[in-house]
């Protein structure tokens, strides 16, 4: 199996390659290759990144048939990637929510970045191991997309609308990265709490409004109400315990576990310690 750094060595090395040629050495890396519409992003085999293969004899069969064919590769797997698509367009940048996941720690093991046609960024991370396999996910709203199981992205050397995929870094600790952590961060927040006449919002310290908010949540934004409620707290400088005394009985009586509230309330108490301010001078991806 070819290490994570490897591969990256073949996305620096693509860009310089034809289209042919990068996905034959993508195929040799022990990638899994399909070819998709020239200038797009739709499959052109039959059953898309179903099809794809990293056998050369086959990915050499579609490039011969298919020589200006741009280079599909499948997310999520063992000995492939996860990549994290940072999103540019005319209502927004997802740069915003990577700098938060950068001061959180999130996304320090990448192997290699690639510059997307929109100005945007990929993020290569070597998946992770079996068992533990990551589900894509999109936020719309923040601009970010999670491409893991069931999910592909468009390589190096291709292009979109006449604008190319080009790797401006390979990374130096290769290791996977926490999507459902990143999700948790960067996920647009719930609305602040409308509290009820004679109740007075105190930014959390007490506990006693978010509480009442949290109670009054529909299914599907429990789990994410209680995050955000807890991060809350965790910023005014509650302790955990004192969190989980107010929020923890307000969860459960919304129909959530005990052990998915511990699980919630600890992330959520990890996830707020990470956000402290960045030491100045710092740089990177994302600014």
């Amino acid at each position: 199996m070819t290490s994570p750094a490897a591969q990256a060595s073949v996305l620096a090395s693509a860009g310089r390659r034809s289209l042919p040629d990068a996905a034959m050495a993508y195929a040799t890396a022990g990638l899994l290759v399909f070819p998709c519409v020239p200038g797009a992003k739709r499959p052109m085999t039959r059953h898309g990144l179903t099809d794809a293969s990293p056998d050369p004899e086959r990915v050499g069969s579609w490039w011969r048939r298919w020589p200006q064919a741009n280079i599909g590769l499948v997310t999520g797997y063992r000995g492939g990637f996860d990549v994290l698509d940072i999103d540019v367009h005319p209502g927004g940048s997802g740069f915003p929510a990577l700098r938060r996941a950068r001061q959180a720690g999130l996304v320090e093991g990448w192997a290699a970045a690639v510059r997307t046609p929109s100005g945007g960024l990929h993020l290569y991370f070597p998946a992770a191991a079996p068992g533990d396999e990551q589900a894509s996910w999109a936020l719309p709203r923040a601009h970010v997309d999670f491409r893991g199981l069931g999910g592909y992205v468009i390589a190096p050397p291709s292009q979109v609308e006449g604008r190319g995929y080009r790797l401006i870094a390979t990374g130096q600790d290769p290791r996977p990265v926490d999507g459902r952590a990143v999700r948790r961060l960067v996920e647009p927040q719930p609305p602040r709490p409308r509290l009820r006449p004679g109740m007075n919002w105190d930014g959390g310290r007490s506990g006693g409004s978010l509480g009442v908010w949290l109670a009054g949540q529909a299914e599907g934004n429990r789990n994410r109400a209680l995050f955000w409620a807890a991060c809350r707290q965790a910023e005014a400088g509650i302790s955990e315990d004192d969190a989980r005394a107010v929020l923890g009985s307000a969860a459960a009586r919304t129909g959530l576990g005990e052990r998915e509230i511990d699980a919630t309330l600890a992330s959520a108490y990890r996830s707020a310690a990470r956000r402290s301010p960045e030491p100045a001078g710092t740089g990177g991806l994302g600014r």
